[in-house]
């Protein structure tokens, strides 16, 4: 069973969630409002450690204080996902990709719709930046925390960026 926990943050409320000292899930407002996640009877609500630590990184990005997370990531998923979660998670602070471009670096140029599944079902957003991924044409796609979330997180690390 998970253990989750539920923050108040300048992104609405949150919901972090974690098993055997790694997170494993991220939740936004909206994906809390869709569904009654401890009537799932899957989660513990229980504030450990790991999530205390998660929430303060988490206050310390949304501030301009952090650029870099050091938190123990474990999310689920297929071994092609969790290859394109990684290529998200080297994406520099204050940079953006396509899909097109993590397609090709991955080896797998003509993957870009298969890199836009994965990044759709990162569980853990934000921690694994999925938010610094957009279009070909440089606008934002879409976003589980929403667009405007989206914006707000890459204009927070394009002023922080140089500082």
């Amino acid at each position: 069973m998970k253990n989750i926990y539920f923050y108040d943050t300048s992104i609405g409320h949150i919901g972090i969630a974690e098993e055997a000292g790694h997170i494993k899930e991220f939740f936004f407002e909206k994906d809390l409002s869709r569904q009654n996640l401890m009537a799932q009877g899957r989660y513990t609500l229980l504030e450990t450690a790991v999530l205390k630590e998660a929430s303060v990184q988490l206050e310390e990005y949304l501030a301009g204080r952090r650029k870099i997370f050091t938190l123990p990531l474990a999310p689920e998923g297929t071994p092609f996902m969790r290859e394109i979660w990684q290529w998200l998670a080297g994406i520099p602070y204050g940079q953006t990709r396509s899909y097109g471009h993590i397609a090709a670096a991955s080896g797998k140029p003509k993957a870009s719709r298969a890199v836009g599944m994965a990044n759709n079902r990162n569980p853990i957003p934000v921690f694994i930046p999925c938010h610094r991924v957009i279009g070909s044409n440089g606008k934002l796609t879409g976003y589980r925390g929403g667009l405007e979330i989206k914006q707000k997180l890459l204009e927070l690390e394009k002023h922080y960026a140089d500082i």
